[in-house]
């Protein structure tokens, strides 16, 4: 099968998981993920047969000696610690039980271990406080999507592009980028689109590839992606809480992957991007999950990615017109609307909150709002 090696566990785990929700599609899934039917089924029998064993290497031999059940805890507890170190005791202590042991301690008992073994900094310790979270009540209705800020690599510098689903947390998208382009970020997308389907609605920062201003909010691709029929939206300038999910997932990612690590460059950067969110998607506890897994909270969008861009449609007798170089004409007056919709044709509707605004819309997306009584 087509995946690469060092996805193939993380992938293989994240297949079983989206196939086991209720009316999953199989024939679709598969073809998202590159596979045939038979490999498919193949994997969902062994995970059925065998549980996480049929597609890792790792023990899962039980703790069934009462006299050791105390030592052989914490050295789990240690070493799922060591190999997450900004992992706490509720995450630890969880992964542990989707690990498939039991009579683990409670999460406070977890803490005096890592505190006892000098796994906890106190000072750190003291800047985690409880969250006041809004989330979307089913995934796909928004994706978030940024870039974490530029880093430094023995060659080149690395933009970190993410996409998060809201409501389950779910990375979508983790990829190393050598620039901040446009057509970059398309690529990424696609791969994305074609593997989860289309989600409802997007929201992105203000810069560039995103838009310029608030006053410019609109590029060619977030043009793409109001054609393809999801909703854009732009975070309010200087308020990164609007991304408060992603900018959270930027966080954990710096603190699990990014701090006290050099990169060559961009090849091994993203090797580790994809084991990482192999670990956060489908092992990592989330609290504000109540300690489940993204994965077990995400479907796939049932909105497929067309390999070819729907026509633009709009109803019969409204006034149209083709944008030319950002301008429209109507009533022999040029209107701005846009370099991002040259060579599209929008769509001219008079504005039902006051007389003399005129609403231009771009597929089912408002785009401008226009006073003609403007000189």
């Amino acid at each position: 099968m087509p995946w690469q090696e060092v996805l193939t566990v993380s992938l293989r785990k994240e297949f079983i998981i989206l196939a086991s929700h209720e009316n999953a599609n199989i024939t679709q899934l598969s073809q998202r993920f590159k596979i045939s039917r038979k490999t498919a089924y193949k994997w969902l029998r062994r995970h059925r047969e065998k549980g996480e064993p049929g597609l890792m290497d790792i023990s899962r031999r039980p703790l069934t000696s009462p006299k050791r059940i105390a030592p052989q805890i914490e050295t789990l507890a240690l070493s799922v610690r060591d190999e997450q170190t900004a992992w706490g005791a509720r995450k630890i202590k969880r992964r542990l039980e989707d690990m498939g042991h039991e009579g683990l301690p409670c999460p406070s008992t977890m803490t005096q271990i890592l505190r006892r073994n000098h796994r906890l900094d106190p000072a750190e310790s003291a800047k985690h406080t409880p969250w006041k979270r809004f989330e979307h009540d089913a995934p796909n209705r928004l994706w978030q999507m940024d870039f974490k800020g530029h880093f430094a690599m023995r060659l080149g510098r690395c933009h970190a592009l993410t996409a998060l689903d809201d409501h389950s947390r779910f990375a979508l998208i983790l990829t190393a980028c050598s620039n901040e382009r446009g057509e970059t970020v398309r690529a990424c997308l696609t791969e994305a689109f074609r593997r989860y389907g289309l989600p409802e609605r997007m929201t992105m920062d203000n810069g560039s590839p995103w838009g310029s201003d608030t006053e410019h909010p609109y590029t060619p691709l977030t043009a793409w992606l109001i054609l393809l029929g999801i909703r854009v939206s732009h975070s309010r300038p200087y308020h990164p809480q609007t991304q408060g999910k992603d900018e959270r997932f930027h966080r954990t990612l710096k603190a699990e992957v990014l701090s006290g690590r050099l990169f060559d460059d961009i090849e091994p950067c993203q090797r580790r991007f994809d084991e990482w969110r192999g670990v956060y998607n489908l092992q990592r506890p989330h609290e504000a999950l109540g300690m489940a897994t993204p994965a077990s909270r995400y479907v796939p969008s049932p909105r497929a990615f067309p390999e070819t861009l729907p026509v633009i449609e709009y109803d019969p007798g409204e006034i149209v017109r083709l944008v030319n170089n950002g301008i429209v004409y109507y009533l022999g007056r040029s209107l701005r609307v846009g370099k991002a919709f040259h060579g599209y044709p929008v769509a001219l509707r008079q504005s039902s909150e006051e007389d003399g605004l005129l609403e231009v819309y771009f597929c089912q997306q408002r785009i401008a709002k226009i006073d003609l009584r403007d000189s």
